[in-house]
């Protein structure tokens, strides 16, 4: 009797065992499946496409790109696309509409200047694709709403390019202050400083981020902008207010700045400064340092010896310690293989919809307040 009450039970097992067994690898084969697929990526830009090189380059090194088509009216990035990609270069078209004609693919990245690049992301989004768009994108704060609402109602991602995001030191500092080390934060200092070399370069005023009225601005809202961005990113806070000065210290005959100052409130309570202008001969000078109740880090991507250093009162014995980036690339081609992988469902978006619109209204605040003399509220 004993081994006849026991059979049941055993069979029963048995197939439990059997159809737990069915279903995880269904499972498996299902994740298989998805981390197998890959992404056809429009590129969409013109001969005066900014950081082309470098997003060629980060096309034809992703694992999760299986090919490029290339929207550009001038023929001179297609050529290069076709020399960088090889294999994966799939065709050129003159316009984008030619282009979503025929292609359907899962990311197109738009790098035109912001005066063309809404009407671009629009053919995307409407096409059904995430987008990556080179920063700023757009000549208005409102203009960026419009195409993040359409984003947002189609399910779409629709992200910035400020690849700082996925520098290894910047991820380090983000995920230290997350865990609490630094306690409290008190107050934020940055600066991205480049040379004021190139404004005298022959033909330089002739390319759109010399002029307002096709780049929205100047230093600040080209190069300063990655530095508001991670001053938010690693804080883990939104800038709520903004004050400050733009001017052109070079006296270069340009209606844009090469020379910003802000002063920012952030929504926990902490203070911070920008400095962002053209000032050297050559190089980047670059500096972030946060400040906390307990403890402080500082991040020097050019030129310092040590990239980062961080310090906390909650060790039971503080000592100033470093982290310094082993990895080759901690540029474009991480951030760019983000966002691949976001358009297919494998992964987060480097940078969201909603923190894209975000920076961009702190960096239009910001010349409202320069204009107006009076701090401004983001929106």
């Amino acid at each position: 009797m004993k081994t006849s009450t026991t059979l049941p039970h055993v069979l029963l097992a048995v197939v439990v065992l059997i159809v737990s067994a069915r279903g995880a690898s269904k499972e498996s084969a299902a994740a298989a499946e998805a981390q197998q697929r890959t992404a056809t990526v429009a590129l969409i830009t013109n001969a005066e496409g900014a950081h082309i090189s470098a997003y060629l380059a980060s096309l034809a090194g992703s694992r999760d790109v299986s090919g490029v088509v290339v929207a550009d009216p001038s023929g001179r990035q297609a050529a290069a696309a076709r020399t960088a990609l090889g294999a994966r270069f799939i065709a050129a078209y003159e316009s984008a509409e030619a282009l979503f004609a025929e292609h359907r693919p899962e990311l197109a990245l738009v790098s035109l200047e912001p005066g063309l690049a809404p009407a671009a992301i629009e053919r995307a989004l409407d096409a059904g694709c995430h987008v990556l768009a080179e920063k700023p994108a757009v000549l208005s704060a409102e203009r960026f709403h419009a195409l993040a609402r359409k984003a947002e109602a189609k399910g779409l991602h629709l992200m910035l390019a400020l690849a700082n995001r996925s520098r290894p030191e910047i991820r380090f500092a983000r995920e230290w202050i997350a865990k609490g080390n630094l306690g409290r934060v008190y107050g934020v200092e940055v600066h991205l400083i480049a040379d004021q070399t190139r404004l005298g370069r022959p033909g330089y005023g002739e390319n759109w981020y010399a002029q307002k009225s096709r780049a929205g601005g100047g230093h600040l809202i080209w190069l300063g902008i990655h530095w508001v961005d991670l001053a938010m990113f690693v804080t883990g806070s939104d800038i709520t207010h903004v004050a400050g000065f733009v001017a052109n210290v070079g006296g270069k005959p340009f209606d844009v700045e090469d020379s910003a100052t802000l002063s920012l409130r952030f929504g926990n309570g902490s203070l911070g400064t920008l400095t962002s202008g053209y000032y050297l001969d050559k190089g980047y000078h670059s500096h972030f340092k946060v400040w906390g109740s307990q403890g402080w880090l500082e991040i020097n991507l050019h030129g310092g010896e040590t990239p980062v250093r961080y310090y906390t009162t909650a060790e039971p014995d503080p000592v100033v310690r470093s982290f310094v980036n082993d990895q080759p690339d901690g540029g474009y081609s991480p951030f760019v293989a983000d966002g691949v992988r976001a358009s297919l469902g494998l992964g987060p978006p480097p940078i969201t919809t909603a923190e894209s619109e975000r920076v961009l209204r702190t960096l239009f605040a910001a010349y409202r307040a320069a204009e107006s003399g009076r701090a401004q509220a983001i929106p």
